[in-house]
């Protein structure tokens, strides 16, 4: 918008509800993190603007776009930027592209360069980014709906981990942490989808050869989110995040988390966090999970911690963060 336009041709636009493209490689039937980051932003967005989620952009007319991850929204990205160069871009960074693409990916990249705003999901990010990319980057914490919290007698003597069997996400961390946990009674329940078919196989091996530990593939959002708020804890043994919704929906549901020590997860759970173990080190979880399960003082001081980040992850605090951006670039102040 010029900076000509009036106050009445401002408001006038903003009547006709501007266009905003998400898009996000990965769609509904994938139930991942990006494609729960999209399909919630669309909801935040749609009282004021029309939204599209698309896989690719494809020329669809639109009045600012919205790309999950770098390198694989690569070709839209750079679509959009050479049809429409006036147009606002915005760029969200996940994990792979912030730990890993960022550095040595020719496409992410371009994208960085190529967008108007970058949107990081937690502090850390900024730190991965060149200082120069840092002032058109916006932190914006994920959210979840809190959940009422429910009596000790109701909860589970489950750990959780939710998470697609993929490289990234290190399960076999939490197969050999089953291998290993001597707490009695203990379960150790694994949510996800085989990704990568060798990893699902090593799941149902452990499956078969330990009576705790179960894998139950894919399950409905609501199911899993139900069953993540009556357990003992949470595991998350990722080797890079760029802002998990599980730790999320944990925290935000009154669950202990047992987090990977990887700059993503502490950016959402803080530097002073009591429940990181090393990368990779199923032996240090396993000692953590016998911890939560035996030691009510250390399980107390995990939830009072995971409580004291909760007003991060509130949904009018993220749907706030999402509508001042787009607010800015769609309708930009003329005194700026």
């Amino acid at each position: 918008m010029s900076s000509g336009q009036s106050a009445n041709q401002q408001a006038g636009h903003r009547a006709s509800r501007p266009h905003v493209a998400i898009i996000s490689p990965a769609m509904a039937n994938a139930n991942n993190g990006n494609w729960q980051t999209a399909s919630r932003w669309a909801r935040f967005l749609e009282p004021d603007c029309r939204v599209s989620l698309l896989p690719a952009w494809q020329g669809e007319a639109c009045d600012a776009l919205i790309a999950l991850h770098a390198r694989r929204s690569a070709p839209s990205i750079f679509e959009f930027a050479s049809a429409c160069p006036t147009l606002p871009l915005v760029t969200v960074l996940t994990g792979t592209d912030l730990y890993r693409d960022i550095l040595d990916d020719d496409d992410a990249k371009r994208s960085l360069a190529l967008s108007t705003r970058l949107v990081v999901l937690q502090e850390d990010g900024l730190r991965r980014l060149d200082p120069l990319l840092r002032g058109k980057t916006t932190v914006i914490y994920q959210s979840a709906p809190a959940l009422p919290p429910i009596e000790a007698s109701e909860r589970s003597r489950e750990v959780i981990m939710i998470g697609h069997l993929r490289e990234e996400k290190c399960p076999q961390t939490f197969m050999q942490a089953a291998e290993r946990v001597t707490a009695p009674g203990v379960a150790m329940i694994h949510v996800g989808g085989a990704l990568e078919p060798e990893l699902g196989k090593r799941a149902e091996a452990t499956a078969r050869r330990l009576p705790h530990y179960r894998w139950l593939g894919n399950l409905p959002h609501d199911q899993t989110r139900e069953r993540l708020r009556r357990s003992l804890a949470m595991a998350i043994a990722s080797r890079m995040e760029g802002g998990a919704n599980v730790i999320i929906e944990a925290v935000t549901s009154g669950v202990p988390v047992l987090a990977s020590d990887i700059p993503g997860n502490r950016g959402m759970l803080g530097d002073g966090y009591a429940g990181y173990f090393p990368p990779g080190d199923s032996a240090a979880l396993a000692r953590l999970i016998d911890r939560v399960a035996a030691d009510d003082a250390f399980l107390a001081l995990l939830r009072a911690q995971c409580a004291a980040r909760a007003g991060l992850f509130a949904p009018e605090r993220e749907r706030a963060a999402l509508r001042q951006l787009l607010d800015n670039l769609i309708f930009p102040d003329p005194a700026r």
